[in-house]
């Protein structure tokens, strides 16, 4: 089965979320500057959002390239990351109105970290496909930025009720953390085509 179908799918649901996104920013009462600053915590959340969903289009994009073909069970796998993402349009117009308040904080803290365990899922999904020896387990075999990104959220969701703002500063922090594309995939390729790998 070729990726891409999966791919095309994958950027259209993305290119929606988006859309949907900043459909929820409404436009201030008034015609001056101050008149925004009742919307900084809505623009806030949706710059922090937009940049979370960019980082999941980029990775995907980059992964997908070290991927020859997918399976049902990949299909099923990559449903599961655009459910999780799907969600933030909701997430984020939620803890944008209520910025300093414990539920919307903690339900965005879910969504990031189910995101990132569903992203995990995708990867094992296809390392089972693509076998050990591939680019693709060379390049995500560690693993460590994922594993630290779902500690930090597992970590951020109960200090939300304790005090959101500082679990919203461990969401910005993660999101600087993968702000750099991951360059995992283009080295392990690039290895490939230098002779120091085989791709099978």
């Amino acid at each position: 089965m070729t990726k891409a179908r999966l791919e095309a799918f994958s950027d259209g649901v993305i290119a929606i979320i988006i859309t949907i996104m900043v459909l929820e920013l409404h436009t201030p009462e008034g015609a001056d500057l101050a008149s925004l600053r009742p919307l900084v915590p809505e623009l806030a959340s949706y710059v922090l959002s937009f940049t979370y969903v960019g980082i999941y289009w980029n990775n995907h994009h980059h992964l997908m390239h070290a991927v020859r073909e997918v399976t049902g069970w990949t299909l099923w796998a990559n449903l599961h990351v655009l459910f999780w993402l799907s969600l933030f349009p909701f997430a984020t117009a939620w803890v944008g109105r209520h910025p300093g308040e414990a539920w919307p904080t903690t339900l965005y803290g879910v969504i990031l970290l189910m995101a990132s365990i569903a992203w995990l899922l995708l990867e094992r999904a296809l390392l089972a496909r693509h076998g050990p020896d591939s680019a693709l387990a060379r390049a995500v075999k560690a693993g460590r930025k994922e594993r630290l990104s779902s500690a930090a959220y597992a970590c951020a969701i109960p200090l939300a009720f304790a005090e959101p703002w500082l679990a919203q500063l461990v969401y910005v922090a993660v999101a600087a953390l993968w702000f750099v594309p991951d360059r995992r995939i283009e080295a392990a390729l690039a290895g490939t085509m230098t002779g120091k790998g085989d791709e099978r």
